[in-house]
């Protein structure tokens, strides 16, 4: 898109002297016009990372004009120059020159409007989650939330990797965590008072995650669903990097502690205590 810069000029004849016979009324401005180059344009896009450094790869002159486009306006919300870069790497769609990028205002509104986030916040959550633009407002977004708020998620407004993965978590797979805990003998208000202190739960596959993880506790740790419940951040430790490897660690000392104790512990302080 070339960018176009105009300086008003004065008719030369007001700087001459007053004997001097006055324009004819019907004279008109002189302009100069100063066009970016299309080598410059490029330029521009390719520092932010949208285009290939090198002009070969270049998209055509006719699609700079919605590529600007789609820049302008992401930046009139608040994205900085050096998030470009992650934006085009996670979302290259919002710079396509067939994509329409007023499709995510919505997004935007909702962040702001709905989620109570400051444009900063907004921000965050964005960089953090860039395919939160792409997701619809009324059928993804907003039923997530009251979901979320309902289960007693709080702050969500704040620019947290987390929350902005969350908020961009279909329904479904929300619940579905909510079933597995049930399904292992937490009641509603227990499951729902686990997802909010450790909402990264939402992330984790039922199958691959947190069923094994499970299983391991109650067959081979031989530990009871009660000291699970008073320590549900369990399952926020690695099964085959921690979990295993401590519990085997103490099984061969002899030694229970609680899980609390087993877990948390850094691993010179765990390995000091209980020395192999």
């Amino acid at each position: 898109m070339a960018v176009i810069a105009s300086l008003h000029l004065q008719p030369l004849s007001s700087f001459s002297s007053s004997s001097s016979p006055p324009p004819p009324s019907s004279s008109k401005p002189l302009y100069l016009k100063f066009q970016t180059s299309h080598r410059e344009n490029l330029r521009h896009l390719s520092s932010l990372g949208i285009v290939p450094q090198n002009p070969r790869l270049a998209p055509p002159a006719n699609d700079l004009p919605v590529i600007f486009s789609a820049v302008n306006f992401l930046k009139s919300k608040g994205i900085s120059d050096e998030d470009f870069p992650r934006l085009v790497f996670l979302c290259p769609q919002l710079f396509s020159p067939t994509f329409d990028i007023s499709k995510i205002d919505p997004v935007f509104d909702f962040l702001t409007g709905e989620l109570g986030a400051s444009t900063e916040e907004s921000k965050g959550l964005i960089v953090n989650c860039p395919n939160i633009l792409l997701s619809d407002v009324e059928y993804f977004l907003r039923p997530t939330l009251v979901y979320l708020k309902e289960l007693g998620l709080r702050n969500l407004n704040r620019a947290s990797k987390m929350n902005a993965h969350v908020l961009n978590t279909r329904v479904e797979k929300l619940r579905a965590k909510m079933r597995f805990l049930k399904s292992i003998g937490f009641e509603h208000e227990e499951a729902a008072r686990v997802c909010g202190r450790i909402p990264a739960i939402f992330g984790y596959s039922v199958d691959d995650n947190l069923r094994p993880k499970f299983e391991f506790l109650v067959y081979d740790m031989e530990r009871e669903l009660e000291e699970l419940k008073k320590f549900p951040q369990y399952f926020g430790f690695s099964l085959g990097k921690r979990i295993k490897p401590r519990h085997w660690h103490l099984k061969k000392k002899n030694v229970r502690v609680s899980l609390s104790r087993m877990l948390m512990w850094g691993d010179q302080k765990f390995y000091s205590k209980w020395k192999p």
